[in-house]
């Protein structure tokens, strides 16, 4: 039975209101993915949601709304409210919408995923804001869905003690190695900011899904499609030859 849900994340960000509208509604692959917004209620969403959606709030820097419908009782509503804060801004996030099945994990899956996604915002806005990013995404094999995260933080070499501000030398192979700086290390995520780049790993496995990564790629030669191609192939070996436990 399908039920709604409400998810919230609220705190403060360290760059101007205006810095942060444009985080989330134009430079969005800088720590999201890719998501077009036609700047105007009524405008079109593209991206967000495999059907799309319309902006029904457009009131910069101060409110933004998007929402899909998928039929009379099923939607999916993003929503955002900006107030100053000192240096900084204020932000509240409200994500409205519909679960058809399986709710208390899928709750605690999008809780979970939105506290990473909001702070990769935070550290979008402190190191790499106002610019665009290319956006690497690659998801592994069913052979991840027991024991992936745990398999994926070995091939990358990465410490089962690890924690945020230690310093970290990623080894995934056939790649370059990554230095970098652990900014969020939980059960299921791991983030790890380099000097050109947000690093993020995804335990989804926790919830019965496919491990992956999602990579935000600020230097300027940064090439999104062999990035790609490379860390497919790298999420392919790991779980063709690493033992999963």
């Amino acid at each position: 039975m399908a039920e709604q849900f409400e998810v919230r994340w609220e705190g403060e960000l360290p760059a101007s209101p205006q810095e942060v509208w444009d985080a989330f509604t134009v430079h969005t692959t800088g720590w999201y993915w890719k998501i077009e917004y036609e700047p105007r209620v009524g405008g079109a969403e593209r991206g967000l949601t495999s059907i799309g959606g319309t902006v029904t709030v457009w009131d910069p820097p101060r409110h933004f709304t998007t929402r899909a419908l998928r039929g009379d009782d099923d939607f999916n509503q993003l929503d955002y409210r900006l107030e100053p804060s000192g240096a900084g801004t204020h932000l509240l996030f409200v994500h409205r919408g519909v679960m058809a099945e399986d709710y208390d994990r899928q709750l605690d899956a999008c809780r979970q995923h939105t506290a990473f996604y909001y702070h990769s915002l935070g550290e979008y806005l402190r190191h790499f804001s106002g610019r665009d990013a290319a956006y690497v995404a690659a998801t592994a094999s069913e052979a991840s869905l027991h024991g992936g995260f745990a398999a994926l933080r070995r091939a990358l070499g990465v410490a089962e003690d690890v924690t945020v501000g230690d310093q970290v030398v990623l080894t995934p192979s056939d790649l370059e190695p990554i230095e970098g700086t652990v900014d969020y290390a939980t059960h299921a995520f791991l983030g790890v900011r380099s000097a050109d780049a947000l690093y993020r790993f995804y335990g989804r496995d926790a919830w019965g899904s496919p491990v992956g990564v999602a990579h935000h790629l600020f230097a300027d030669r940064a090439d999104e499609t062999a990035s790609k191609q490379a860390w497919s192939a790298w999420l392919d070996g790991v779980f063709a030859t690493e033992a999963v436990v």
